[in-house]
C-alpha cells in the first residue's frame, strides 16, 4: 500500500511548485483525463484553497466554502494568481483569479470563518448522512474509471484511492476514499481543506453514468461547503450524477473523513458526444 507523502520532504515530486509570491508551475501530476494539455479540476481547486488560506490574518481560520468557476481548461503551463481580500471580525472573503499569461482560466471565491468552541445543547439532530464505511484500511479496490487514460496524472499518480461502496467500473452512484500520494505544493504543508478540495472534484468521474469512450462529462465548476475541519489524510466521497439530454448534468458528493461527515460538493456538468473517431 502506498504511504502518504511527507510534505516537508522537498525531494518528493509535487503537483505544483511556487515560482514566487503569486506564481505557480504545475507538474504532470496535475494532468486531467480529458486533454493531456489541461489539468484535473482538483489540482487548481486545492491550489486556490492554499491561496485563500494564506490570506487569513492569522491562525484559527477555517475554510467554510469554496466556489470555483473553471472558465477555460487550466493548462499545464506557468500560472499566476491575483487576489482580493475582505476582512471582518468573523469572516475572511477572498476572490482569486487564476491566469495563464493574461488569460483568465479559473475564478474562485472562498469564505473562511473564525473558529471557536461552542457549548452546544445535547441531542441536536445530526447530519443526515451515515458515516462512510468501510474505512480506507479495510478497502482494497482502487478506483478504476473505464475510458480514462493511464499514466502520470492527478487521477493516476497524484491520488491514492480506495472504493468503499459500489463499483467504479460500472455506471451509477459510488463511494470511495481519496488521499494525496504526492505533496500538493513543493515544500509546503497540505492543509485539511486543500485535501478536501483535491478530492471533491472527483465526484463526476466516480459516479459516471455515460461511457467516457463516447461522451465528455466535464465539470464547469465546483462548489464545496465544509462544516468542520477534516481530520486525517483520507477524504471520502459518496457521489451520484444526474444527466439530461439537453446537455447539462449535476453531481452531488457528500464528503467524509474517517470520523464522519464533513460537508458537501456539487459540480455542474457539460455533456457532449465525442466526435466520431476521436
Amino acid at each position: 500500500m502506498a504511504h502518504a507523502p511527507d510534505d516537508s520532504d522537498e525531494s518528493r515530486p509535487a503537483v505544483f511548485t511556487s515560482q514566487g509570491e503569486d506564481a505557480w508551475l504545475p507538474s504532470e501530476h496535475s494532468r486531467g483525463p480529458w486533454d493531456p494539455r489541461a489539468q484535473h479540476g482538483g489540482a487548481p481547486a486545492a491550489l486556490l484553497v492554499h491561496v485563500a488560506e494564506r490570506a487569513a490574518p492569522g491562525p484559527g481560520w477555517q475554510l467554510a466554502r469554496l466556489t470555483l468557476e473553471l472558465v477555460k481548461p487550466v493548462p499545464l503551463a506557468p500560472l499566476v494568481t491575483r487576489t482580493q481580500v475582505q476582512l471582518s471580525r468573523s469572516t475572511v472573503r477572498v476572490g482569486i483569479d487564476l491566469l495563464a499569461g493574461e488569460v483568465l482560466v479559473a475564478r474562485a471565491h472562498a469564505l473562511l470563518l473564525a473558529g471557536q468552541s461552542l457549548a452546544l445543547p445535547p441531542g441536536l439532530p445530526g447530519w443526515p448522512q451515515e458515516p462512510l464505511r468501510p474505512l480506507p484500511r479495510d478497502c482494497t479496490e482502487r478506483v478504476r474509471i473505464p475510458g480514462l487514460p493511464q499514466g502520470t496524472s492527478f487521477y493516476g499518480t497524484a491520488m491514492e484511492t480506495r472504493v468503499a461502496e459500489g463499483d467504479s467500473t460500472r455506471p451509477g452512484p459510488c463511494s470511495a476514499w481519496f488521499r494525496l500520494a504526492v505533496p500538493l505544493l513543493h515544500g509546503a504543508a497540505t492543509s485539511p481543506a486543500m485535501r478536501a478540495a483535491a478530492a471533491a472534484d472527483f465526484g463526476n468521474g466516480l459516479s459516471w453514468v455515460l461511457p467516457a469512450e463516447r461522451y465528455l462529462f466535464t465539470n464547469a465548476d465546483l462548489s464545496l461547503n465544509l462544516f468542520r475541519v477534516p481530520q486525517g489524510e483520507w477524504i471520502g466521497l459518496r457521489s451520484a450524477s444526474e444527466v439530461h439530454g439537453g446537455g447539462a448534468g449535476l453531481v452531488v458528493s457528500h464528503l467524509f473523513d474517517e470520523q464522519g461527515p464533513i460537508g458537501i460538493a456539487t459540480q455542474t456538468l457539460v455533456l457532449r458526444e465525442r466526435p466520431a473517431g476521436a
